[in-house]
């Protein structure tokens, strides 16, 4: 079984082509996480949130699956970025972690897609800078990558492209 993982800043589309990729390929998708914990908070998160929701996203990466990979909307890099944004520190179980996933192929959504407000999402004009660091921080695992641009279907096909070319 391998393991794709779907990440980028905020409203890139992250969720739509995850969903369209699992459908499209016969795959089992995870979704954020994150989203889904924040959103039934009725405070604001803090630290000890992200730290429950890191410790939620690496048990989701022991899941099994009978299809040939899983795709994962996000992983640790996320929150590690997350963590050192907002907080200024990171768990010191964090970046063992991050290599104990084993993701097998990255793909790195472009903020080249318009901005959609939504309750949870922070970062409007970060969205470059957020693409940036997540691009460094993909580079240091050594684990395959493709960058994913593009609108609509556009997108899609360019990350079934970047599927095909990493499952030959």
């Amino acid at each position: 079984m391998k393991k794709i993982v779907v990440i980028g800043p905020e409203s890139v589309g992250k969720t739509t082509l995850c969903e369209i990729l699992a459908k499209n390929n016969d795959a089992e998708w995870v979704p954020e996480y994150a989203r889904e914990y924040v959103e039934k908070l009725e405070r604001a998160y803090c630290y000890s949130d992200v730290e429950h929701i890191a410790r939620t996203q690496f048990e989701q990466f022991s899941q099994k699956t009978e299809k040939e990979f899983l795709i994962y909307d996000t992983d640790l890099i996320v929150t590690k970025v997350w963590f050192e944004h907002v907080f200024h520190k990171v768990p010191e179980w964090m970046n063992g972690a991050i290599l104990q996933e084993k993701v097998d192929l990255y793909l790195l959504c472009k903020p080249d897609l318009e901005w959609i407000a939504e309750p949870v999402r922070e970062n409007p004009n970060l969205r470059e800078y957020l693409y940036d660091w997540y691009l460094r921080e993909i580079k240091k695992t050594s684990v395959p990558f493709e960058e994913i641009e593009g609108k609509g279907e556009e997108r899609t096909i360019t990350a079934q492209k970047a599927i095909d070319k990493w499952l030959k």
